[in-house]
């Protein structure tokens, strides 16, 4: 009688994720997009190799990818006659080569939006933000083709400047972190000048005749160059406090006065504003949670400058001026540096007899002297309550004139949703279990395809906890959210490995 061999083989939570791709037709839909000669594997497996290793959450580096699937189905999770041994890291190197020549915002772009159309979540409103990843290796010069990235030091939101960086680009789905476009960039890109850009690309790969979503973007958005160069796009961004007249209107629109908003501890009051020559609607909002956490830092700011300004005024105490009017100047310079604070200030003449000992009444002084009797800085009460005014207020500003396709309470609401989206997918995208801690790879055109591929993982992981959601709610005998949206989460998404 034959012996048996049995093999143990780990499958985990790799077969929702291993469904989730073929379902999208992940591997068909690369595969025929990007044209490669015939190999073992061709670039869609790769890919869908490297998004079961991305969800894996292992946090190793591809080359040991071999070695990661050696106790796993590989058969079952990619195609019966495939090995752990073929997806090397030489394989997977060429298959990134492969999209990058084939063009990777074009390849995410349509791979994205047949996954969103199979489940229907396809919305009308759309967040924009970027985020910088460190990479580790040499990349020196400047890249010979102009569309490939400049990995270099740039602003670092994670505190690490010594670090060179690639900034990534993501487009995700109103509330959720389902990525529609994702895009790497140069790592010293700044949100002024990449952000428009992204939008642009976005709506440039739109069929024809399909209408634009809302674009939801944070204040950098918010230029004359920027609005004029995407007239064409309806969007909804925050007005930076430093364009002209925004604090007059926090200052000048009262509390009372603003209309409650559905969303608790909101108001908000619509307004007609013009900037740059293009007409839009300003809302301005108060948020009352806001507003706590104004006053707050407010009063710390307050007590700061105070303490401060009673240590400049002693320093100043025990100097001595050659005149009264030197002595008023350096008070006003130093006044001038506080923000929140007055000083009463009197002054003292102190005669200089150019000897020891006490003078005579009759010997008049060689020169007089200047110093200050007396001080006491005082709260100035008008700035604190023109700062007040403005707490916890801000205006939010749309192109779209047409108050019926978008009302006031809409504007918020998908505003709010700018802190969920793509904050979301960036916290999931730079776990360091997600891929490794940090990218590195042999050249800009492999981390570029790279930045794709976890676009991809981040697209496969979002349905596959949308599917399990709309499960859940179908076990309970709910219906499923009419928007199709998965569920906003203040906490990091939860691991695959959860579920």
């Amino acid at each position: 009688m034959d012996k048996v061999i049995y093999r143990t083989e780990r499958l985990d939570h790799l077969g929702i994720v291993a469904g989730i791709c073929h379902e999208i037709n992940l591997i068909g839909h690369i595969d025929r997009l990007v044209p490669a000669p015939k190999r073992q594997v061709s670039v869609g497996e790769a890919v869908q190799a490297m998004v079961l290793n991305a969800l894996g959450f292992v946090g190793r580096p591809l080359y040991l990818m071999p070695e990661w699937f050696a106790n796993k189905p590989v058969e079952l999770l990619i195609r019966p006659g495939i090995t752990a041994a073929m997806l090397n890291d030489d394989s997977l190197g060429r298959a990134l080569d492969a999209l990058w020549e084939a063009g990777l915002t074009q390849v995410f772009a349509h791979v994205a939006t047949q996954g969103l159309e199979h489940f229907g979540l396809l919305s009308r409103f759309v967040h924009v933000d970027t985020r910088s990843f460190h990479v580790h290796g040499v990349y020196e010069g400047h890249p010979e083709k102009e569309e490939v990235i400049r990995i270099t030091r740039g602003y670092s939101r994670d505190h690490r400047p010594d670090l060179k960086q690639v900034v990534v680009g993501l487009l995700t789905t109103y509330r959720a972190a389902l990525p529609l476009w994702i895009q790497a960039l140069d790592g010293n890109a700044a949100d002024v000048k990449s952000l428009p850009q992204l939008v642009q690309a976005y709506v440039t790969q739109l069929r024809e005749g399909e209408e634009p979503p809302y674009i939801i973007a944070d204040s950098a958005l918010y230029s004359k160059e920027n609005l004029h160069t995407l007239s064409t796009v309806k969007w909804i961004t925050r007005v930076p406090e430093r364009i002209a007249g925004v604090r007059e209107v926090e200052a000048a629109m009262d509390v009372a006065d603003m209309q409650p908003s559905a969303l608790e501890g909101y108001r908000y009051a619509e307004l007609g504003g013009l900037y740059g020559g293009v007409r839009q609607r300003w809302l301005v909002v108060y948020s009352q949670a806001a507003y706590e956490r104004d006053v707050k830092a407010l009063e710390k700011r307050i007590a700061k400058e105070r303490a401060a300004a009673e240590q400049a005024m002693q320093r100043l105490g025990r100097q001595a001026f050659a005149t009264s009017e030197e002595a008023k100047k350096a008070v006003a310079q130093t006044r001038r540096r506080w923000k929140y604070h007055t000083v009463q200030v009197r002054y003292t003449a102190v005669p200089h007899y150019g000897r020891r000992g006490r003078p005579r009444k009759e010997t008049p002084p060689e020169h007089i002297g200047w110093r200050i009797k007396a001080w006491e800085v005082k709260p100035d009460e008008a700035a604190h309550e023109a700062v007040r005014r403005r707490a916890g207020k801000f205006v939010l500003a749309t192109n779209e004139l047409d108050e019926t396709a978008l009302p006031a309470e809409e504007i918020l609401v998908a505003y709010k949703g700018q802190g969920v989206g793509p904050e979301r997918g960036f916290r999931f995208l730079k776990d360091p279990w997600f891929f490794a801690d940090s990218l590195f790879l042999k050249s800009p055109q492999r981390i570029m395809a790279l930045v794709m591929v976890m676009g991809l993982a981040l697209l496969v992981y979002a349905l596959a906890e949308h599917k399990r959601r709309q499960r859940l709610q179908e076990t309970r005998g709910e219906h499923p959210q009419s928007s199709g949206q998965a569920d906003p989460a203040s906490d990091p998404a939860p691991h695959l490995s959860d579920i």
